[in-house]
């Protein structure tokens, strides 16, 4: 496994995806992550599906690679006493519980930092610790509504269309993971940890780059425009004989190579689209004669001549081509695990590649499956107590 993160210590009580995901993050690059779950069923994404593997969720094992599992009912005194012992041997605590939970458990990072002054505590909630949305639940889909992400996606005039890919969560997820991270390097200077206030919205919001920037600039309100780019022309998918190619001209060099890839070198002649300002002004009347030029032949024909004239372009691509990937195989995004219930599981790697190569992956933990490891090894519980714990019915 890596070994960027050896060594420390991360107590996981987040569920569903952000925090999940956040987690998995950290146990990638080799911090032993505990993730800690109610016994009565444990996080709500074990039952997420379909599709079922073996019936363990395909969703589940997605996000929670590389951890340690433990069961621990946090609702009762002798559950807490038990987490805030690991508290003390631990160097994180993750949690995205709804604001104020973690204090009416008695668990807030006051009485944390107390029992480890060291210890970083990151809370991941939808809209933060403070300010009028703080109880709002949030999940993807609110999200990307009220960070504005749906506002601008989709083609103009029609319904906002969500983003494929859940960006709402996973932007919080990494930036968390970066923010833990980073609290973790301030720690070895000042020898204190700190709490964090991890906002999804905010997250998002951030994303926004400078698209934002443009409304602080001149007011711009930027709408949905399909797969067009507010500043650069031609930017965008073309449809073609027989499907979609994309074309990205960000540059005046790639516009003169472009013209000669689809034998139109007349439109270097036309004012109208002579400079990228130009075009992006004209690019209606642009458009109009792309799309003509361009469905006149195959994809595949359109491909091997933007490649040849070194303009960037490529296929609209499915998921299971992309995950067919010749290039993608060659680099080793993809893996297998080994999981109890499920067998031989295919996967995505880690996308961070190193001389080492890529972090080792092993299999999301059964409900449970290392309370007994973890109360031993990290508690150094004896065997009666151990028995003791459990008959308790607290694990």
């Amino acid at each position: 496994m890596s070994s960027f993160l050896s060594g420390v210590r991360v107590l996981d009580l987040t569920r569903m995806l952000a925090g999940p995901y956040c987690t998995m993050l950290l146990a990638d690059m080799g911090a032993e992550v505990i993730k800690i779950e109610n016994p009565e069923g444990g996080d709500e994404i074990r039952r997420m599906g379909p599709p079922f593997i073996e019936g363990e969720s395909a969703y589940f094992i997605s996000i929670n690679r590389n951890k340690l599992g433990m069961t621990l009912d946090l609702k009762r005194p002798e559950g807490r006493q038990i987490f805030l012992e690991l508290v003390e041997k631990s160097d994180v605590v993750v949690e995205n519980f709804r604001p104020g939970v973690m204090k009416r458990l008695g668990l807030d990072y006051p009485v944390l930092r107390e029992r480890n002054p060291r210890c970083v505590m990151c809370s991941i909630s939808g809209f933060g610790q403070t300010g009028p949305y703080r109880d709002r639940p949030a999940y993807d889909l609110v999200l990307q509504a009220m960070g504005g992400s749906l506002g601008i996606t989709g083609e103009p005039g029609e319904r906002p269309t969500r983003c494929g890919l859940p960006i709402g969560d996973l932007a919080g997820a990494q930036m968390a993971a970066f923010a833990i991270v980073s609290a973790l390097y301030e720690r070895e200077k000042t020898g204190q940890g700190t709490v964090i206030d991890l906002s999804l919205m905010e997250s998002l919001v951030s994303l926004m780059s400078y698209i934002a920037q443009y409304y602080f600039a001149d007011g711009t309100v930027t709408r949905p425009e399909g797969t067009r780019h507010r500043s650069v022309a031609p930017y965008q998918v073309f449809e073609t004989l027989d499907g979609y190619v994309v074309v990205a001209v960000f540059g005046e060099g790639f516009w003169k190579s472009f013209c000669e890839a689809i034998g139109r070198t007349d439109l270097l002649k036309d004012p109208r689209f002579a400079t990228n300002l130009d075009r992006v002004a004209h690019r209606e009347a642009l458009d109009e004669e792309l799309e003509r030029e361009i469905r006149k032949r195959p994809t595949r024909e359109w491909l091997g001549l933007l490649e040849k004239f070194q303009v960037p372009s490529c296929p609209v691509r499915s998921i299971d081509e992309v995950l067919e990937d010749p290039h993608l195989k060659a680099r080793g995004m993809f893996t297998t695990m080994e999981h109890p219930a499920c067998g031989t599981v295919r996967t995505l790697a880690n996308p961070i590649l190193t001389p080492k190569g890529r972090p080792p992956v092993h299999h999301a933990p059964l409900l449970g499956e290392h309370t007994n490891e973890i109360l031993a090894r990290v508690l150094e519980k004896t065997p009666p107590e151990i028995q003791a714990i459990r008959a308790s019915g607290v694990v």
